[in-house]
């Protein structure tokens, strides 16, 4: 016996599978107010099962950032509807740009370049900025990336593109491959993390330090971003993954 449901997964299934997750430990990469973090056995098989115990701040490895984690009074993690996790995929690809300038910050013009080439912007998309800085991981170095006056440099969102992102074209949630929203010159010259903040006042969730961004196409797939669901979360590791088209 079968459904439109049972044939959906089928369909599915026949369809490659993208896993967009780092796999995080101790020594990965994070932002640089938190500690690493820490897995420590509680038992051993020789104790006749194996568990852990898994210390971590919620924004660590690939993960959700709910709109509370900037805005108060907003929604927590476990408050965002399973339908919202699930969204028709888009990715712009400024890998080349971000690797010929690491200060690279995108641009309301480079989003009508992207669009001049593959068609507007859909509403109720999760659009992704591909810059390949997660082929950067696991080293910390690389990935904090700074000079030797200690100023990190690292591409990421201009903030007038995100706000035509979600003003314009009524994107429902944003993802990329840094530790934060903002490109690190923005950063310095704003002294503050604005498109960050402009993103979660939207009620909306962002997926940070996505990878494999480089195996996507630029529309057609669609991205699952799986997530636990603890009490009043700021954010928690995620696991996301696209199906292919």
């Amino acid at each position: 016996m079968t459904n439109d449901l049972l044939q959906a997964v089928e369909l599915l299934k026949g369809k490659k599978w993208v896993d967009l997750t780092h796999t995080f430990g101790p020594d990965s990469p994070h932002f640089f107010m938190f500690e690493d973090a820490k897995f420590e056995t509680l038992f051993s098989h020789d104790d006749g099962f194996f568990a852990q115990q898994f210390s971590f701040p919620g924004q660590y490895g690939t993960h959700i950032d709910p709109p509370i984690h900037f805005v108060r009074d907003a929604r927590y993690l476990d408050e965002l509807d399973l339908k919202e996790l699930v969204l028709p995929l888009v990715v712009i690809d400024k890998s080349q740009e971000a690797e010929v300038d690491n200060d690279f910050t995108l641009s309301v013009e480079d989003i009508l370049a992207f669009e001049a080439e593959y068609g507007e912007i859909e509403a109720g998309t999760f659009v992704a900025l591909r810059t390949d800085w997660s082929k950067r991981w696991p080293d910390k170095e690389a990935f904090n990336n700074k000079d030797a006056e200690g100023n990190n440099h690292i591409p990421g969102w201009g903030f007038e593109a995100l706000q035509f992102l979600f003003k314009e074209r009524k994107v429902s949630a944003v993802g990329h491959e840094t530790f934060d929203t903002d490109s690190a010159a923005d950063f310095r010259k704003n002294g503050n993390l604005q498109g960050e903040y402009f993103v979660l006042e939207q009620d909306t969730y962002q997926i940070e330090l996505l990878t494999n961004l480089d195996q996507l196409p630029a529309k057609g797939a669609v991205i699952f971003n799986i997530v636990p669901k603890p009490e009043k979360a700021s954010g928690f590791p995620v696991r996301s993954f696209a199906i292919l088209p």
